[in-house]
């Protein structure tokens, strides 16, 4: 082992009364516990808790460094399944946002960059962080570390006590950790390399009697008996001398340095019922999964280390998706070291344990597991933590939908499976108080006849974003959307259903990149499987989760989409063209485009309005938190049929629609109508009959399309998108709690006016 700061412990025992203080030379420093315990009623609980300190520049006055800090933990209910998780950052982090930001080392998506900045610029985090409201102290000469309440100390003892609360969320702890284990060092002799030079000292405790207390919903629980880890871990990059290690800290990021390779984590902390310890890592290159650097250390009964790299700690392939940031976790792991004879398997002790933070982009997965297995053929079971970070599997808002998607198709297969069973059919058709309505019933005609149809088109994929907007809005309001995941597939089978109808009314053939449902099933069928696609779904509303005042402000909502997206159908099949006509007569063009922009709203809009309401009332939302969601969606559902106009013109991604087939369909869009008060009275009537002609030589498409152009009414469409969004926003920025769901929500404003397919 290379000491790389001098102030890292030396060969042999490590003196806790020097090393458990902070160190000068180290750009990164933490503290770490975890702990499993078992209360006096018998509730299993584990908990865990970080406390940072990060070196942020220097002091003009005294040269000394300064810091900031941040502290996170979380506490998970095994049998409840609960995760309860706080972060409390430093009040510098706005500024050292701004600059990671700015530094290029920020979201890969610039809209959400844009949309972070807007609130770090205000000088706040967005929750579930919160910038410490009290003092940080870190006690140089004693190991007490205090971040606005939140305590990790030493006793005169050799003990550690940990004191933890939230007053907001009824939970906290008060726990004592008497070491049990001599204190053990990690990677190579304690040393564990980064591979940018970023280089670690990390020690740790694997084994602590735990007692004490721990709060869950305001209630304190005595413990029974507890089991707890210790881990710190400090340093960072390379500088030889501390002067230097400031230089580095306080100056942008180089350009090299924002070259470097993404890299993340798998870490796991073990406690076996044999009275043996496992702790490993893998640092992992993202782009290509490769393993840069690896190490598995297993302390034996007597306490006696035995470290090894040569180990696999592989996650499995299925994985839990999060539907508040759309990750992918595995749940299980297997750790093996063969030349130790050890091979585990881990499994997550339940599959929600994701830690949301800005501090992590947005979010890593740590949480209690279960081990089972066998050490030197002896069979082995246990308790642990796993923390898997850095992954980023999301990486743009892109990525993002493409995601939300994927979980939309899954929510539409769950609740209409093609292979039902009785009781699933008889839960969508009639319900469980309805059995008589089974009886004679082919659960597998039902399936071929009525799901089939919703299937072929729902399964191809389509613009996910109505479905998003629902489950948003419940946490944009600070509710939880995890309690209403199955109403995912809402949106999107009202949406299909209204497609299926469409395209029969319209003589349509193609329907999301394959033929029209009616083509595949036949007219009657089709109607038939489009319409029941609006009700079919009414199960998904019966929730226990709201009360029975709101639960009627649900139904209510939903059909008022349902009106006012059948109203603007109406308007659709029966035409504008009186409209158009008076507009030619007269060069007058607002009646026509107030006619273009009614059809939009009460199709695509009043629906995408009233998903987002109901998102809302289902988290708790106030009236007026409620209808300022429901306008910006009405804003994004009237510009995205705008831009779609434009898009037709100007052409989609990847030739997803051919550029003008507007204007061989003879369609009357919002570039149309705002010409028509652009152009003189011959030009008018020009465009008029050459509309009527549907013409399809693409001459004709392209003089059209770059008159359009020319007088600006396509950049006028562009630009109202644009201005009706962000009057919305404007409108309903106040009223929203400045958190991630919020952020995520202005960026998808930006998505949308963006979008080029």
């Amino acid at each position: 082992m290379e000491r790389t700061f001098a102030d890292w412990p030396v060969k042999g025992p490590i003196d806790l009364a020097v090393h458990d203080l902070p160190h000068r030379s180290s750009a990164t420093e933490w503290w770490y516990v975890n702990t499993h315990v078992k209360t006096v009623d018998g509730r299993e609980l584990s908990l865990f808790a970080a406390f940072f300190r990060i070196i942020k520049g220097k002091d003009e006055a005294t040269g000394e460094p300064t810091y900031a800090h941040s502290c996170t933990w979380a506490l998970s209910d095994a049998a409840a399944k609960t995760y309860l998780a706080r972060s409390r950052v430093d009040a510098s982090a706005p500024q050292m946002g701004i600059e990671r930001i700015k530094n290029g080392r920020g979201s890969r998506d610039p809209r959400l960059n844009r949309a972070m900045l807007e609130i770090l610029e205000r000088g706040k985090i967005p929750a579930p962080d919160r910038i410490f409201e009290g003092p940080v102290h870190v006690g140089m000469r004693r190991f007490e570390l205090d971040f606005d309440g939140q305590r990790y100390s030493k006793n005169d003892d050799g003990s550690y006590r940990l004191e933890l609360t939230d007053r907001k969320l009824g939970v906290g702890a008060d726990l004592t950790f008497h070491p049990q284990k001599p204190v053990t060092r990690h990677g190579d002799d304690g040393v564990v390399r980064g591979p940018n030079g970023e280089d670690m000292f990390y020690y740790f405790i694997p084994r602590c009697r735990v007692d004490g207390s721990v709060t869950v919903h305001g209630s304190t629980l005595p413990v029974a008996t507890g089991q707890g880890w210790y881990d710190h871990e400090f340093g960072g990059p390379r500088p030889a001398a501390p002067d230097a290690l400031l230089a580095a800290a306080a100056e942008p990021a180089e350009p090299a340095e924002q070259e470097r390779p993404d890299v993340a984590w798998n870490w796991a902390a073990v406690q076996l019922d044999s009275g043996e310890e496992l702790t490993a890592y893998a640092l992992v290159r993202v782009v290509d999964g490769a393993i840069l650097g690896q190490w598995a250390i297993h302390i034996d009964s007597a306490g006696y280390r035995h470290d090894y790299t040569d180990m696999s700690f592989t996650p499995d392939a299925k994985a839990w998706r999060s539907t508040r940031t759309f990750y992918d976790y595995p749940l299980r792991w297997r750790l093996q070291v063969p030349e130790a004879k050890i091979d585990l398997t881990l499994d997550a002790a339940f599959a929600d344990q994701e830690f949301i933070t800005c501090i992590s982009k947005p979010a890593f997965w740590e949480g209690r597991i279960n081990a089972s297995g066998s050490v030197r053929g002896a069979a082995v079971a246990g308790l642990g933590y796993i923390e898997r970070s850095g992954f980023e599997p999301v990486r743009d808002l892109d990525e993002f939908f493409s995601a939300v998607g994927e979980e939309v198709r899954r929510s539409v297969a769950a609740l209409m499976p093609l292979e039902p069973t009785h009781a699933e059919v008889r839960d969508l058709i009639a319900g469980d108080e309805r059995e008589q309505y089974m009886d004679g019933v082919d659960t597998a005609q039902i399936a071929r006849s009525l799901f089939k149809p919703l299937r072929d088109i729902a399964d191809r994929g389509g613009k996910s974003w109505r479905s998003y907007a629902a489950l948003a809005c419940c946490d944009v309001v600070e509710g939880d959307s995890r309690k209403f995941v199955q109403w995912l597939a809402i949106p999107e089978l009202m949406h299909v259903g209204s497609l299926i109808v469409d395209d029969v009314e319209d003589k349509s053939t193609l329907r999301r990149g394959g033929p029209a449902c009616h083509l595949i099933h036949g007219e009657p069928i089709a109607i038939n499987s489009g319409t029941a696609g609006y009700f079919i779904t009414q199960r998904l509303l019966r929730t226990s989760e709201v009360s029975a005042h709101d639960k009627l402000r649900l139904y209510d909502l939903y059909f008022e989409a349902m009106r006012a997206g059948h109203a603007g159908q109406a308007i659709d099949l029966d035409g504008l063209d009186a409209q158009l006509e008076r507009a030619v007569v007269s060069g007058d063009s607002r009646e026509l485009e107030r006619a273009v922009l009614a059809k939009h709203r009460l199709k695509a809009a009043a629906p995408a309005a009233a998903l987002a309401r109901m998102g809302a009332v289902a988290g708790g939302g106030s009236d007026a938190q409620i209808e300022a969601v429901g306008r910006f969606f009405e804003a994004l559902g009237l510009a995205f049929q705008i831009v779609d106009d434009v898009l037709n013109l100007r052409g989609f991604k990847g030739d997803l629609k051919a550029r003008g087939e507007d204007i061989t369909n003879g369609s009357i869009t919002h570039p149309v109508a705002k010409a028509m008060g652009r152009l003189d009275a011959a030009g008018r009537r020009a465009l008029s009959n050459t509309l009527k002609s549907k013409p399809e030589d693409p001459t004709i498409v392209s003089a059209v399309v770059e008159q359009l152009e020319t007088i600006g009414a396509v950049q006028a469409c562009a630009d109202e998108a644009r201005d009706l969004v962000e009057a919305a926003w404007q409108a309903a920025d106040p009223l929203l709690p400045d958190t991630i769901p919020k952020v995520m929500l202005r960026a998808f404003g930006w998505y949308i006016l963006e979008r080029h397919y």
